[in-house]
């Protein structure tokens, strides 16, 4: 009887034994990528793994412990040369657990998360270090030499440009729409966006900087973070391509942020798309569970904001049904909640450039002469809105001053008013009127109006 009862705990042992080995998960894939921003570094998994994080100064390290966890990846084959990352060291625990240590070179913001499975790829641990961004740095802006003379024949003193910060949408993990031919949004939007920042610093008022220069993946609060703290935008342009499941959906379109609802269908759904990207991406942050407050601050904060957003985007439109098709045939600004439009302290858009998932319009967006035209027709209105609404201590300022900004114009399309372009553009009908000659309410489709300064 007692041999017996052995050996029913001996396998009941054995079995324990067995369970608590097999719990133990090998892990012997590990990726790394490096943007301007940002490290990453990617645990391949074969299931859910629970772990700790520890920061320690003196020197700074980051400590990344992994329960019952077989680590075998050797990472003398990964290159940190283009990181903060000084040396990666790993060890076996007592418990069974891995542990990795980060050797940095300079403190780093950390986020971490476990993936599900997706597509083609399993369970992962991600450990994304980001730069600090410092607020209190000062934004150093170099002003424009060999600025044009004005009408009068001065040149002009430094006025200090305005400045645009230009963001790609998606990049990296997150490839965007994908068009018929296989075009991806990420990568459209990208050389759009770099054409544009060309064109704006040939002009001598303005300055463009770029949330992403390449192909790698920057989450929805760090764009806006990046343009407002680190650069001290004025205004923040995002660029998109729209994709819809109708292949003849087209047209370009322009968006600015709501905070009570969406204008449209189909504003409020590219605005769950463009939320998405994170997720897509692979990323999660608790910033973001704070966009609620944040909602609360720009209702608070950006009502000047917003409806100098909304000013600005009517005229880029205008400028852009010049050179492409307009969504709807709109020239109408579209509201809706997209997360990276909420940044109470610049003006803020969001444009869609046409339809990547129209094939005709896929073509057009792949044309280096359809983005060039585009680009153009950009610059065009942000001149315009800029000469008009110029900023104090700004090179539009002293424009206006020195009498060298040009007559800003408007051409009329169906279903305008006398009364709802002076909304548009904050200045009087009577002003309208005299400074075209007009007795009554009477205009036409086509016609071009000469706008008053405000």
């Amino acid at each position: 009887m007692m041999n017996q009862l052995g050996r029913v705990l001996t396998i009941v042992l054995l079995c324990f034994f067995c369970s608590a080995v097999a719990a133990v998960q090998r892990i012997d894939s590990v990726r790394m990528s490096h943007s301007p921003d940002a490290t990453r570094l990617v645990f391949d998994l074969q299931k859910r793994l629970e772990y700790k994080v520890i920061k320690l100064e003196n020197p700074i390290r980051i400590v990344v412990d992994m329960a019952s966890t077989d680590l075998q990846f050797d990472f003398a084959g990964l290159n940190l040369t283009p990181t903060p990352i000084n040396q990666i060291r790993t060890g076996k625990q007592s418990d069974n657990s891995a542990r990795v240590v980060f050797e940095l070179e300079r403190a780093q913001r950390l986020r971490t998360m476990i993936m599900e499975p997706s597509g083609e790829g399993g369970w992962r641990l991600v450990v994304d270090l980001y730069d600090d961004l410092d607020p209190e740095a000062p934004v150093i802006v170099q002003a424009k030499k060999n600025l044009p003379k004005s009408p009068l024949g001065q040149t002009l003193p430094d006025g200090r440009p305005m400045v645009i910060a230009l963001d790609p949408g998606h990049g990296g993990q997150d490839p965007g729409a994908i068009g018929p031919s296989g075009t991806r949004e990420k990568d459209v939007v990208l050389e759009i966006a770099k054409r544009l920042a060309k064109h704006i610093n040939q002009e001598s008022g303005m300055r463009a900087v770029l949330i992403r220069t390449g192909d790698y993946y920057v989450p929805l609060v760090d764009r806006r973070r990046i343009a407002s703290e680190k650069h001290g935008a004025d205004v923040f342009l995002s660029i998109h391509a729209d994709a819809f499941t109708d292949p003849r959906a087209h047209g370009a379109s322009i968006f600015a942020l709501s905070t009570h609802g969406s204008t449209s269908a189909k504003a409020s759904y590219l605005a769950r798309i463009a939320n998405d990207s994170d997720r897509v991406a692979g990323v999660f942050s608790e910033e973001r569970n704070n966009d609620s407050l944040l909602d609360v601050i720009a209702d608070l904060t950006t009502t000047g904001a917003l409806t100098q957003s909304m000013t600005a985007g009517g005229i880029i439109l205008e400028e852009l049904s010049h050179v492409t098709k307009l969504h709807g045939n709109r020239l109408k600004v579209e509201q809706a909640g997209f997360a990276v439009l909420k940044e109470p302290k610049m003006m803020s858009l969001l444009l869609e450039t046409g339809f990547i998932s129209n094939r005709q319009e896929e073509k057009k967006l792949r044309s280096s002469a359809h983005q060039e035209k585009m680009a153009q027709a950009v610059v065009r209105g942000l001149n315009r809105y800029f000469e008009m609404h110029p900023q104090p201590e700004t090179y539009y300022a002293i424009l206006r001053r020195r009498g060298g900004s040009s007559a800003s114009t408007h051409r009329i399309s169906s279903g305008e008013t006398l009364s709802s372009i002076a909304r548009r553009y904050q200045v009087t009908e009577n002003a309208l009127r005299q400074h075209n000659n007009i007795s009554g309410d009477k205009i036409r489709t086509g016609q071009t109006l000469k706008i008053p300064s405000s």
